[in-house]
Formats: C-alpha cells, sequence, structure tokens
C-alpha cells in the first residue's frame, strides 16, 4: 500500500487529485477548509463545472459564487453570518439558478444522506422535510412511503449522499494520511467514509508517524480513505482552529474584521469582485495570502488561545487558563446583575470583592471587550431598551416561562436575535438557580457564551462546554430524540399557522435557507423570536422552510402571541409592553394592542384577553448588555 500524495501547496494538490466536473464536498467543520476552496477557484476558475456539496455557504465560500466553478451546489444555507445573519445579494437570483443551481436541505436531512453513503446504504430516513416546500422539487432525492409498522402513516426517504471527493482542514496530518482534528466537529467523518474517490486534506502542520502514535484519540479521518496532503498554516482562515495544541500546533480564533470586509465587499457596488481580487487571485497562492494577512493579524488570532503557563502539559495549561477566564466573567456578570439591584443566585455561588471587573482575553483583530462589568451595568440603567432588545428580552422570557411551565432542560437556538434570546433566558433561569444547557447545532452542548462574544458558533464558546461532539449528537440526539428540547428560532415570515419561511421572499428573491431550522421545528417544540411587521407578520408565507405545527409561542417587540396548544390553528396576543407610556385601563391597553396588530402585522389575532407585560428590568439589560457590550444587537 502506497501512501497518500504530500504536494508541495494546496493549489498543487487541487490540480492532480480533482478533476473537472467532479462532485466535491467541503467538509462542514466549523474549521471549513477555505485554503483548499481558493485553491479550488484559482485552479479552474469557470472552467471546473462542479458539483459542491457544503452544509452551508457563507463568507470564504463566496468564492464559489465569484469564481463561477460550481455549476450545482447542494447545501443548506446560502447567505451570511456574522455579524449578523442576513441574505447576501450575491445569491439573490438563487431561485432561477444564479449564480449556480441550488439544491436546498436541511442541515440535519443533509448530513443523514452522508451518513447513508459513509455506511454504503442506498437511503436514510430523516424526521425533517415532510410538510414544507423544502420536500418538493426532489423527485431523485426524496420519496414518501408508507411506513412499514404503520402504513396510514408516510416516512421519509433521502437518498445517499455520495460526492467524488471530500476537502478537509486537519489539524495535522502523518506522512499515512492520518488526520487529526478537535471537536466540535460539525458533520465529522461521515463525508470522508461517504467520498468515491477519497479525502484531499490540508493541515496546519505534517507530523511523524511517532508523534501521531501519541494523539491516535485524536484521529478523525485514518489515512486509507486519504488521496493527498498539504500543509496550509491558517488553513481554515477566517474561520477558527481548536488544536488543543496537538503536536504543539496553535489553535486561532475567527477573523471577524475579515468576515465583516468580506460581506461589506458582497453588498458593495463590486459585489464581492473586489474582495475576490484581493484575497484569491491576486495572492495567487496560500504561501501570498497568508503574507497578505501580515505577521501583526495572525498573532492577534492566535495569541488569545496561548496557554497562560508552562508548568504542566500544554493542553492542561490550556485548560486552566480558559478556566480562570471562565471564572472571571462569571464574576463580571454577577456584579452586572449586583449593580442594577438584581439578586443572584448560582449553585455554586462565586465569592465577589466589589473591585473592577477582570478583563477577559486579550480581543482579536476586531474584536472589542466591555469593560468593567459595574461599567456595563451603568449603561444599562442609562440608556433605555432599543426595539431589538425588547424583542430579545421579550424572547427570553417566553422562553424561561416555557421551560419553568413545561420542564425543558436543552435550549436550541437559530442564529440572531433568537440565540440571544436564548442565552439570555439561560442567563436569568442560571441566576434564580435553574439550570439548562444551551447547545449549538455544529457540536456544542451545556456553553456558556464567552461575554462580548456574540456569534453563535464562536469556539471561544467551545471553551465553556459541557461536552463538545457534532450534528448528529445535537440536532439529531439532543433535539429530535429528546422530547425535553426546546427550540428559539428566528423567522423572516411567520404566518398564523407558525409556519416558517427564511428561503424565498414573495417575488422569487433567496433569502437564506433553513440551516437546522426545519430540523428542530420538525421535531420539537419551539418558541419564535421575530420583530412586527406587516412583511414578516403574514397570512400565509411564500415559501414554507419550516413547519408550524411544534411553535408554541411567537414573541414580537410588542408582545407575545401564544396558543393554548400547538394544535390550535391561531395564535391569540397575550401580551402587550407598550414602547412608551403604559395603558390608562384595561381597555385602553386592548385598543392599542389591537392597532399594533393591525399596524404592524398581518395577523388577525385576537386581543381581548392581553395582558401587561412588566417593562424591561434594569437587570435584565444589564444582562444582556454584558453578553453584547458592542451592540451588534442593539
Amino acid at each position: 500500500m502506497t501512501g497518500p500524495l504530500i504536494a508541495r501547496d494546496v493549489d498543487d494538490l487541487v490540480r492532480r487529485l480533482v478533476r473537472p466536473g467532479d462532485h466535491v464536498h467541503l467538509a462542514g467543520t466549523p474549521s471549513r477548509p477555505n485554503a483548499l476552496t481558493y485553491a479550488l477557484c484559482r485552479v479552474f476558475g469557470a472552467d471546473g463545472h462542479l458539483t459542491v456539496s457544503t452544509t452551508a455557504v457563507h463568507s470564504s465560500a463566496h468564492a464559489l459564487a465569484l469564481s463561477g466553478v460550481a455549476d450545482k451546489v447542494i447545501a443548506g444555507f446560502a447567505g451570511d453570518t456574522y455579524p449578523s445573519p442576513r441574505p447576501n445579494p450575491l445569491y439573490a437570483d438563487l431561485a432561477q439558478g444564479k449564480p449556480f443551481t441550488f439544491e436546498a436541505w436541511s442541515l440535519l436531512s443533509y448530513v443523514q444522506r452522508l451518513i447513508a453513503g459513509a455506511q454504503g446504504v442506498p437511503y436514510a430516513v430523516t424526521g425533517s422535510l415532510a410538510g414544507t416546500d423544502l420536500a418538493d422539487g426532489k423527485p431523485d432525492e426524496l420519496h414518501l412511503i408508507p411506513d412499514p409498522a404503520a402504513p396510514e402513516r408516510e416516512i421519509t426517504l433521502v437518498t445517499a449522499l455520495r460526492p467524488d471527493v471530500t476537502l478537509v482542514h486537519g489539524v495535522v496530518a502523518d506522512e499515512d494520511g492520518n488526520v487529526a482534528l478537535v471537536p466540535p466537529l460539525g458533520e465529522g467523518a461521515w463525508a470522508a467514509y461517504a467520498a468515491k474517490r477519497g479525502v484531499i486534506a490540508s493541515v496546519e502542520r505534517i507530523v511523524t508517524r511517532e508523534e501521531m502514535r501519541e494523539i491516535a484519540d485524536r484521529v478523525v479521518i485514518p489515512g486509507q480513505r486519504v488521496l493527498g496532503l498539504a500543509e496550509a498554516p491558517l488553513g481554515a482562515h477566517p474561520q477558527s482552529l481548536r488544536t488543543a495544541h496537538l503536536a504543539g500546533v496553535e489553535g486561532y480564533l475567527d477573523d471577524y474584521a475579515f468576515l465583516e470586509e468580506t460581506v461589506e465587499s458582497c453588498h458593495g457596488p463590486h459585489r464581492g469582485a473586489d474582495w475576490y481580487e484581493n484575497w484569491v487571485t491576486g495572492p495567487g497562492s496560500h504561501e501570498a495570502y497568508l503574507s497578505r494577512l501580515g505577521q501583526a493579524r495572525r498573532t492577534d488570532l492566535t495569541a488569545p488561545l496561548r496557554p497562560a503557563k508552562d508548568t504542566t502539559s500544554d493542553y492542561e495549561a490550556e485548560i486552566e487558563a480558559w478556566a480562570e477566564i471562565y471564572r472571571c466573567e462569571r464574576e463580571a456578570v454577577d456584579r452586572a446583575l449586583r449593580a442594577a439591584g438584581a439578586h443572584v443566585q448560582r449553585p455554586e455561588p462565586v465569592a465577589a470583592d466589589g473591585g473592577s471587573a477582570p478583563q477577559g482575553p486579550p480581543a482579536a483583530h476586531g474584536e472589542h471587550r466591555t469593560g468593567a462589568a459595574g461599567e456595563t451595568a451603568s449603561a444599562a440603567g442609562e440608556a433605555g431598551a432599543s426595539r431589538q432588545e425588547r424583542l430579545i428580552v421579550l424572547g427570553a422570557r417566553a422562553v424561561a416561562d416555557q421551560v419553568r411551565r413545561h420542564g425543558y432542560d436543552t435550549l436550541l437556538a437559530g442564529i440572531g436575535t433568537s440565540h440571544m434570546s436564548a442565552w439570555l433566558a439561560a442567563e436569568l433561569l442560571r441566576a434564580g438557580g435553574h439550570e439548562v444547557r444551551v447547545v449549538a447545532e455544529l457540536g456544542m452542548y451545556g456553553f456558556s457564551p464567552d461575554p462580548g462574544d456574540v456569534y453563535l458558533f464562536s469556539l471561544r464558546h467551545a471553551r465553556r462546554s459541557e461536552m463538545l461532539a457534532g450534528i448528529p449528537e445535537i440536532l439529531g440526539g439532543m433535539v429530535a430524540a429528546n422530547p425535553r428540547a426546546l427550540g428559539v428560532l428566528a423567522a423572516a415570515e411567520i404566518d398564523e399557522s407558525g409556519t416558517i419561511n427564511t428561503s424565498r421572499t414573495t417575488d422569487g428573491r433567496w433569502l437564506t435557507g433553513s440551516g437546522g431550522a426545519n430540523d428542530i421545528a420538525s421535531s420539537t417544540d419551539c418558541v419564535v423570536i421575530a420583530p412586527s411587521s406587516r412583511r414578516r407578520y403574514v397570512e400565509r408565507v411564500s415559501y414554507r422552510t419550516s413547519p408550524g405545527h411544534r411553535v408554541r409561542e411567537v414573541v414580537s417587540d410588542f408582545g407575545r402571541f401564544t396558543r393554548p396548544t400547538p394544535q390550535e390553528p391561531r395564535f391569540r396576543l397575550a401580551t402587550w409592553l407598550p414602547a412608551e407610556e403604559a395603558a390608562d385601563s384595561a381597555e385602553d391597553m386592548r385598543r392599542q394592542a389591537a392597532e399594533a396588530v393591525a399596524t404592524r402585522t398581518s395577523w388577525t389575532a385576537d386581543v381581548s384577553d392581553v395582558t401587561p407585560e412588566k417593562p424591561v428590568s434594569e437587570e435584565e439589560l444589564a444582562l444582556l448588555r454584558s453578553l453584547d457590550p458592542d451592540g451588534r444587537y442593539r
């Protein structure tokens, strides 16, 4: 048996192992194979005629559209995720096949297809997609058949997904091709096994067989599946990489400044062409790309992850350093609450000395940190809640009420104001001595968000997690198979049945897609967080991305819509939060609420039993702003 090809760089690797017309899979881990993706675009350009599958098209994957390398893309999301989720103009005409034909899936059903491919079976059974427009237009990939055990019911089969090659970025590999990665793993190694020809891998460093034997428990992809390797330091940039200091390799953080530059360029007059020239074709190689980034920027991304001590092993020192950061930031949150006059109760109380809050880790490039927690609380007390903050706080109240009432133990939130509401709810519940686990679909379980970093998938949060796994464990095991999970979702459109649209506008323009939202809404109870607008609260959604039969509550910035049971056909307005002065009487409150429903939604919700919401408290606002000191969601 011969070992894998070891190429001089990623462009050489792609040139020698990828063929025009291939189905190329870009591994959907939190550390995407971006150096290989750029190489794919440079080597083939518009002559690639590739089919590309990947969990989501965002940030550096916009190069696929700008290069013309892909004729077809199979994914669950196309748009932007940072600084907040939004449509990207590159995909406005995606429904019409521009810039490529797009086959839309939900995240879990997509990974289930890869698992089927990896296991050599023709189909996977999924609990997602049924009853939505995502199930339409897939006659060869999706089949509804009678359940053999209960023929009156249908089950959904999806065909196995088997790319020709899978591109992945790992921490290290040896000369035999064994590739080590550190969780969270996103889709995991399934695509490596599903690939017909095998894996093309970039890694931070190629190590010896002896070094790899020392970390054999970190090998995720065996060498037998690997066609070729190339070293590519920062090969996941601008995404982050966790390394646990395997073989002495340093990890790095998300480059938020770079991500924002990419978004701004795509929304600018050149529609991303200037970004593509500056960062993909202009450099011409990964080595030149790193030179263009500059050493100072690279150092900024790695410095916060360096262990503070060297008296123990690298890995133990890293854990010790982050444990101290976690303790300091938890004390900062407590002081923010106390400064606002709140009582704080924790399962393991932490003594506070009343002094200045310790600072968190050094700021990454393009990232800002809050000052002392007392300053955050003071600012909260001086400034009233914005409309978006009211929405997040009302959402957090709804989530917390649902947890207390129904005993949910797990919160899984979609990205955006929905995840901010879930985070705030978990903190408020925890402050009252009620623990609930927050999870993120790419593989983080039981995490407490890093104050100041509002990106849902930031690997800073991984350091504050109880478990790190992948998409099947979270969307499958902790949500679909867990009756005590509560989903917290956003909506571009939502109708009075609770059906959600995040895919297309009424005139056919592309929004973003499902991501994991369809999987969550298909399998577990949900709260939906959506700012009021007649174009958002609609009579009938223009595209059914996610089903509404498990939606318990819909939260707007002026009140909360509920229904007695999810089986009820329509929602009623249950609570009312005035933006300014409170109503003089119950009758006046109902009048104001009815006017808001009529003018700020297209719903006909009953307001006869509406009750007043308490004003947003200093405690709630202080805690929210301790999570979001830069006001990304203000």
